[in-house]
């Protein structure tokens, strides 16, 4: 298999993260219809987080950049862009753009919107089985991204947001919603950065305390955004929470309250950072800095 060496550029890797996607929907034997929904969605730009995180924290480690690793990559921002295809539906959030743009439904109906999203949960796992790496590695990344995005992570935190509409939930009801259904997905790419390169079940678990204090992290700050920001911003309709009548940090604990929170776990989160360099060779300076621009002044 290919093992192309990645020079770690952030502008470089969103590029090579796309041509992974465009190789894996080339093929003629596809259904073009399904393959250009796919697309439409997985490139139609975004922060490409999860895959920063991952690729970041083997640099980290010191493990030099392929193509297997990219795939790993393209899996978790598949997963993640098939939620927010379905997410954007009717039935669900209802809404009318993402990234700025159309959403998928409405360009390509709700049931195309749905299929796509159906193939890219499941199209990962594909990309994981031909990834070249260690066949007890691969099998580790799949039970972590199942856990991660299945009845254990995402899809069940997507149930529990839906059923606490037009209820006004506890703080501890929000965090477990917010754990499964963005925090888990936020915590594989620091694990599974430490399955790839091998390290020690202590420091996978500093790394998933890691990945869980940025996930909540993330989700503090899109309450935030979305009580504070415009649509500019955001590429989305803002204030959606307040229509929906949804529990939010924003709405428990007030603005200040939610900031205090964020900043919390972020600074949970350097601890992580210094834990894990404390134990390995571990270079933190590039995971702090994307952490940092977590934070919301």
């Amino acid at each position: 298999m290919e093992q192309k060496k990645i020079l770690m550029n952030h502008e470089t890797v969103l590029q090579d993260l796309t041509a992974v996607f465009d190789r894996f929907y080339r093929d003629e034997a596809l259904v073009a219809y399904l393959t250009e929904s796919i697309q439409y969605s997985i490139q139609a730009g975004g922060k490409r987080i999860r895959p920063l995180f991952l690729l970041e924290t083997l640099q980290a480690f010191g493990v030099e950049l392929t193509t297997a690793h990219l795939k790993v990559a393209a899996a978790v921002e598949a997963i993640h862009t098939s939620s927010l295809i379905h997410d954007d539906l009717p039935a669900m959030d209802n809404d009318d753009f993402r990234r700025g743009k159309p959403t998928n439904h409405k360009v390509f109906g709700q049931a195309q919107a749905i299929l796509a999203g159906d193939a890219l949960l499941l199209d990962p796992y594909l990309l994981l089985a031909e990834a070249d790496l260690p066949a007890k590695v691969v099998v580790a990344l799949v039970r972590e991204l199942s856990q991660a995005s299945g009845s254990h992570g995402m899809v069940a935190g997507q149930v529990l947001d839906m059923a606490g509409e037009n209820q006004t939930l506890t703080v501890d009801q929000l965090q477990r919603i917010h754990d499964l259904k963005t925090g888990k997905m936020l915590t594989f790419p620091f694990v599974a950065a430490g399955l790839i390169s091998q390290q020690s079940d202590e420091v996978i678990s500093e790394l998933r305390r890691l990945g869980q204090k940025v996930g909540l992290a993330f989700q503090i700050r899109d309450d935030i955004l979305d009580a504070t920001a415009t649509f500019a911003e955001l590429g989305k309709t803002p204030g959606k929470d307040v229509v929906s009548d949804k529990s939010t940090y924003v709405k428990l604990l007030g603005l200040a309250g939610a900031q205090s929170e964020l900043a919390a776990n972020l600074a949970a989160a350097e601890a992580s950072l210094i834990a894990i360099s404390q134990q390995t060779a571990f270079r933190s300076d590039e995971m702090t800095r994307q952490i940092e621009r977590l934070k919301i002044d």
